[in-house]
């Protein structure tokens, strides 16, 4: 079986960010297709599994754990299991990646700094 679908069938309400949720889809991974302005990105957080990302297109900083990254276009990127870490667009462009999560569900834990 074939599942097809467009980018803008996926997108978060009020978001150029895509979620693709693989349960809903047949699929053993889930994944954000992220479209993000300058200066954002997400906080502190972990999943119970890794998580992959795939710069497609502007600057990025990932922090994950102890650990800082600064890359761009053309890079994958992974953090392990219960590795907690968010990332921030550091250029003056949109961040254009796609995260994947080794997962049919996004399982997804806030980590409050401080």
């Amino acid at each position: 079986m074939i599942t097809v679908m467009q980018r803008s069938d996926l997108l978060l309400a009020g978001s150029p960010t895509a979620k693709f949720i693989g349960a809903e889809h047949g699929a053993d991974v889930s994944f954000f297709w992220v479209d993000t302005g300058p200066g954002k990105g997400l906080d502190l957080h972990w999943h119970p599994y890794t998580e992959t990302w795939i710069v497609l297109s502007g600057q990025v900083r990932i922090d994950a754990d102890d650990e800082t990254v600064t890359t761009g276009a053309g890079v994958v990127v992974t953090v392990g299991a219960e590795t907690v870490h968010r990332f921030r667009n550091i250029g003056a462009e949109n961040l254009k990646m796609v995260c994947i999560h080794a997962s049919p569900e996004i399982i997804q834990d806030s980590v409050t700094e401080g």
